[in-house]
């Protein structure tokens, strides 16, 4: 199963979008745990490619320094070790690697002042076996942005799940799936039910991917994943975000659903939601329910079979839901409008302040609709 070049010619409207993403979730995530103090916090891209397409459009690690750059300021201050691990297998790329990055340092000497880069020119196997100590011991941030199901094994996918401060993403291709799933080869890294998957449309081949991952989690494990799938063409792309850490669930969320405010799991319309029997009444019946729709049918579902809820409860259960705690605020100020359930206050305080905000009393969120 030969990996494709993503490099051997310009980015594509799939491949910004996902990096685009990912951007977006480094600049989410590198403020947090630098306000937290932490000592040192790491940033490993291990596909970490040439730094710019052939258009000169930036990949991955200038994308991770130019983010870095908005965050020097409370960087220094809080004298946090910021660590970028970039590795490169390919030596012809390694190479251009190294001098977009210390060209990019070279005129931004503040980022070159306040951060680490260690470059690496090793296979994944070899680069994520030296560097997992580091995974493990510091907040860290891990991109996998490569081809094929190799690194998806639970080699590497459970050692990330055993890990407490890690979040990752990771860049699967649909086509590896449908072409090799039945493969021995394929199936020596990832035992992927190709049949069950086949059960669904062709844009949900990533929803069947996260359903087996998940199947794949002891019981006992704290971790959550979500998918953000990426149409190209005929084919179906995906990124897979994983986290432990509730605050990093709800910034990924967030980020996600303002990509796309119809279902925030993809950029197209995955689930026909404006489809005609999903925006208008048909004639034998009510319309089918959009994305958004379902989900506050589901927060009723279980505010009328628990009688009442606190709000952090109603946080978590909106993240294991997949969607982003504003989500549940606005129907729950609406039911509240509607004299369907009744809490103290003006905000039902949906938020992950208020989960960890140990000083206030829980809000309580009853249903009192007949």
């Amino acid at each position: 199963m030969p990996a494709k070049d993503l490099h051997d010619k310009p980015f594509d409207e799939s491949t910004i979008a996902k990096l685009d993403i990912f951007a977006d979730y480094v600049e989410a995530w590198v403020p947090t745990f630098v306000m937290l103090s932490q000592d040192t916090i790491c940033i490993f891209d291990f596909f970490a490619g040439t730094g710019y397409d052939k258009n000169g459009v930036p990949g991955s690690p200038i994308r991770i320094l130019s983010v870095l750059e908005k965050f020097v300021g409370i960087i220094f201050q809080h004298r946090t070790k910021v660590k970028v691990f970039l590795n490169e297998k390919n030596k012809t790329k390694f190479s251009a690697l190294k001098n977009s990055c210390t060209k990019f340092l070279s005129e931004h000497k503040d980022v070159a002042r306040a951060i680490e880069v260690d470059y690496s020119n090793d296979d994944f196997d070899k680069s994520f076996g030296d560097k997992f100590p580091l995974i493990e011991k510091h907040p860290s941030l891990v991109f996998l942005d490569q081809n094929g199901v190799k690194y998806l094994s639970d080699k590497y996918f459970s050692a990330l799940e055993k890990t407490t401060k890690t979040d990752f993403l990771y860049f699967v291709s649909s086509s590896y799936f449908l072409r090799f799933g039945n493969s021995d080869e394929f199936k020596q890294h990832f035992a992927f039910d190709l049949e069950e998957a086949k059960q669904n449309p062709y844009a949900f081949i990533h929803r069947s991917l996260l359903k087996q991952l998940r199947e794949k989690l002891p019981a006992t494990s704290t971790l959550k994943l979500y998918p953000f799938s990426l149409r190209k063409g005929s084919n179906i792309h995906g990124i897979i975000f994983g986290a432990k850490s509730p605050r990093a669930v709800e910034k990924f969320l967030s980020i996600a659903w303002k990509r796309n405010a119809t279902n925030g799991e993809a950029n197209f319309d995955i689930d026909d939601d404006h489809s005609q029997s999903k925006t208008q009444y048909v004639l034998f019946g009510a319309k089918k329910p959009t994305k958004i729709e379902v989900f506050q049918q589901r927060i009723e579902k279980k505010l009328k079979s628990c009688t009442k809820l606190s709000n952090t409860e109603l946080f978590l259960y909106t993240l294991d839901l997949g969607h982003p705690p504003k989500h549940a605020a606005d129907h729950l100020r609406k039911l509240k409008k509607e004299k369907k359930i009744e809490y103290e206050g003006r905000s039902p305080k949906i938020t992950f302040e208020a989960l960890v905000d140990r000083d206030n009393s829980p809000v309580l969120i009853k249903w009192i609709a007949k």
